[in-house]
């Protein structure tokens, strides 16, 4: 059974089941008010019996009889008896003894009764007059509350076969209507293919189970997205990065040992396998760092992290391996050290500055390169100076694509992983990746990060 039914049949269930108890409720009280409405019209007829026979002591029982008949409306099937202390029935005959004993005897001892006597509801009381003490019990069938209720029945079966229609109706109704975004889910999910992982189902505006549901799933598909793109990437490049410095080796190779040479010929035969063996080095170590780097944003740990300890550190690791100083300067530093915090995974961020870092002392003959930490209003801002020969303004966005790699003068070859691998985990924590620069003025990469 789809959700949506299973949603608008229990929901049908427990209105009408509802519905049934407050139905039930009315029922029940309305049978009860109507009894106790007709006990109150005996309960009359046996007081004004009381007057109109035992207080009229001139009148006699033929005329009393004739003026009961003439001036009170007979109620449906009404028995009226006056029993005296003997129990024997005055006033009005009684041929028959129509009340027992035992229920004569009831009403002097509890003074007043009630009791319904199958179809027949009954009030008895005692009365004491100068007369002597007299028992008045009276009787009646209540036949338009039996009408009544008869048509209160059919009315209320009516009422619950609408009112359950209704519920079914709209039950069905308000379903289809909330689960509607989970439809446009399920329709968004079917049209993802291997062939577009980039596609993203639609997290509407409601801050929703389903909208929850949306967004963590598109957020999965990102990291599937990521995984792809790592394989086919890996897979891609490798073969292309690998086959050249390999065929150079194996051309030099077979070069060398095509006749005897001399030995300073064999030294610059190694010397060119060397370095072509360093290139592939350089490769394998991008790929596998670009491998490890999309591990970590499959699962990243972001934590609130003080930037500027974290420059500190770098500084002072780069100061130690360097000739050349990286210079932290802070601009706008705040009073209140919560301004001064991020949120980031500690070992990626660390990953994204020391390649912008490293690139920056390649670039400038190491050379001491300059970080400015800037705590503003809105945002966390970090730029990286070199003193390079600057990069063209035509191939400012690519830079940050993997594999990539320029120098102005061939003098300064790398993987072309570093820039790459910075932007993408930049990008992770919400921040921004740039780059202003001219040729022959350097460079300068401007991190942005968002306030926590």
């Amino acid at each position: 059974m789809k959700l949506k039914d299973r949603l608008s049949l229990y929901f049908t269930l427990i209105s009408t089941l509802t519905l049934l108890a407050v139905l039930c409720a009315v029922y029940f009280t309305f049978i009860k008010f109507l009894e106790a409405d007709f006990f109150e019209r005996l309960t009359d007829r046996t007081m004004v019996t009381a007057k109109l026979y035992l207080e009229a002591d001139e009148i006699s029982a033929d005329s009393l009889n004739t003026v009961r008949n003439q001036y009170l409306k007979t109620l449906n099937g009404e028995v009226i008896r006056i029993y005296n202390s003997k129990n024997r029935a005055t006033f009005i005959g009684d041929d028959q003894q129509y009340w027992s004993h035992e229920t004569i005897e009831k009403v002097r001892k509890n003074k007043k009764i009630q009791f319904i006597d199958g179809d027949r509801q009954v009030v008895g009381i005692f009365y004491k007059d100068n007369q002597g003490d007299f028992v008045i019990l009276a009787s009646g069938i209540d036949q338009s509350t039996h009408l009544r209720i008869d048509k209160l029945q059919k009315i209320m079966v009516m009422i619950f076969v609408f009112i359950f229609i209704g519920l079914l109706l709209s039950g069905r109704w308000i379903a289809k209507k909330i689960l509607k975004p989970l439809d446009r889910f399920i329709d968004d999910v079917k049209q993802i293919k291997s062939s577009n992982l980039h596609f993203r189902v639609q997290e509407g505006n409601n801050k929703d189970e389903i909208s929850l549901l949306a967004q963590n799933f598109n957020n999965l598909m990102e990291h599937l997205e990521q995984a792809f793109v790592l394989q086919k990437t890996f897979i891609a490049n490798a073969s292309h990065e690998l086959r050249t410095p390999i065929t150079r080796m194996m051309i030099a190779a077979e070069i060398t040992l095509s006749q005897e040479r001399q030995i300073e010929d064999y030294k610059k035969a190694l010397l060119s396998v060397m370095e072509d063996s360093e290139k592939m080095d350089n490769i394998i170590t991008g790929l596998l760092n670009l491998a490890q780097a999309d591990l970590e944003f499959a699962a990243p740990e972001l934590q609130e992290i003080r930037i500027d300890e974290s420059l500190w550190a770098i500084s002072e690791e780069w100061n130690k391996k360097e000739r050349a100083k990286l210079l932290v300067d802070i601009q706008n530093m705040p009073e209140d050290p919560a301004e001064l915090l991020i949120k980031a995974n500690p070992t990626l961020l660390g990953i994204a500055l020391n390649n912008i870092i490293s690139n920056a002392f390649k670039f400038s003959d190491h050379q001491d390169v300059h970080c400015l930490l800037d705590i503003q209003e809105q945002e966390t801002v970090i730029s990286i100076k070199d003193k390079g020969p600057g990069i063209p303004k035509a191939i400012h966005t690519e830079i940050f694509k993997p594999f990539y790699s320029f120098s102005a003068e061939n003098r300064h070859e790398g993987n072309g992983m570093g820039l790459y691998m910075a932007h993408k985990i930049i990008t992770l924590f919400k921040g921004s990746l740039t780059v202003q620069s001219k040729e022959g003025d350097g460079a300068r990469f401007i991190l942005r990060f968002p306030k926590p």
